[in-house]
């Protein structure tokens, strides 16, 4: 057991509090991380606001990278000073979805509350997307992390913990998008930006990003987009289908907008996909006209975290980084110190932020 800093949330809508808290040994199977660096994700804002419920008092954060400092027993292929990134995504390996391919929908039993994260006092401290990492260390097991090149920086890296390997996957793996054809992104903040690179990347015709900020519009051109749409408009899905010239062979949602789920099939051609990646909170429903989608051939297909297998594809999505294809550096928009997590906190809220990440060393 070993005492460090975290970012604790006592209360829902309430500012974080630093405060020391009670880290334990690593398990079997399982590595300690000391973090370099974490980024503010909006699923981060969504817990700590009580969107989707949870237990109090919390530690959130799970898009991180940093150093391995304490391996426990059972581990494998993975060391003490490998640099490394933590993601949520905690997998058994062993089950139909693992064993199909599938480890962001293991189906295994993984207590939260079972992890050894105690307040100073005592108190049972819920380690919240099994990571917690909005803390100086994090204990996690094996199989939620990547090991990366020692001179990646660690800033760009955290990054490729959520919001990247969300919207690349969500495009090539969810949406299994092929070259030629089109694609529409709603919302183009941080995982927005990231589906426009993979379109970009595995060969799109058209790349419309739709928006309510003309500043991330003309972002989204800069990662790759080749047109911009006002989401501001009535009817923005008659704007793409007039620039395509037909409808969207792919139309990926990466903002949890209930406005933005209910026009999405308005955006597709036929034989679309609609690929729901943005999290409305819990109890919100959209609707859709069953008859369109029956006729028009019309799938919509949720993607957790991009269907991604972390020890498959980061080595893939380092290289396209380090290739120069892929941009990463350019996401971050300000590092901010551990004890300016609350002012990162509300910096992302205002929504002109792609990425802030807080910067342990």
């Amino acid at each position: 057991m070993k005492k460090i800093k975290a970012a604790v949330c006592h209360a829902f809508h309430e500012p974080l509090v630093i405060e020391d808290i009670i880290l334990g040994e690593p398990r079997f199977g399982e590595i300690e991380v000391t973090l370099a660096a974490v980024a503010i994700c909006h699923s981060d804002i969504s817990y700590a606001e009580g969107a989707w419920g949870g237990t109090l008092p919390a530690v959130y954060g799970h898009e991180a990278a940093g150093i391995i400092s304490q391996v426990g027993p059972g581990v494998r292929s993975l060391n003490v000073g490998d640099h490394v990134i933590v993601t949520l995504i905690k997998s058994c390996g062993v089950c139909v979805q693992c064993s199909q391919g599938r480890p962001t929908l293991c189906s295994a039993s993984h207590d939260e509350h079972l992890e050894s994260l105690q307040t100073d006092e005592g108190q049972s401290l819920h380690k919240a997307m099994n990571c917690g990492a909005f803390a100086e260390k994090v204990v996690v097991d094996q199989s939620q992390v990547a090991v990366i090149p020692i001179d990646m920086p660690m800033d760009s890296a955290c990054l490729m913990a959520c919001g990247v390997i969300t919207g690349i996957g969500a495009v090539v793996f969810s949406g299994r998008l092929k070259p030629g054809q089109d694609v529409v992104i709603i919302g183009a903040g941080g995982v927005g930006l990231n589906a426009i690179q993979a379109a970009r990347i595995a060969g799109a015709r058209r790349i419309i990003a739709v928006d309510l900020s003309e500043n991330k519009l003309q972002t989204a051109l800069e990662f790759g987009a080749t047109n911009g749409v006002l989401a501001t408009q009535g009817q923005p899905y008659r704007t793409t289908i007039e620039i395509l010239g037909k409808g969207a062979d792919l139309v990926v949602v990466t903002v949890g907008s209930i406005a933005a789920y209910n026009q999405a099939p308005h955006y597709l051609g036929h034989r679309g996909r609609v690929i729901m990646v943005g999290m409305p909170p819990s109890g919100a429903t959209s609707e859709i006209e069953p008859v369109i989608l029956a006729f028009s051939g019309h799938g919509l297909i949720g993607s957790k975290m991009g269907d991604v297998v972390i020890q498959r594809d980061i080595p893939w999505i380092v290289d396209l980084y380090q290739q120069g294809r892929l941009k990463l550096d350019e996401l971050i928009s300000k590092h901010w110190a551990f004890n300016q997590i609350n002012e990162a906190i509300a910096d992302t809220k205002t929504g002109t932020a792609k990425r802030n990440v807080i910067m342990f060393t």
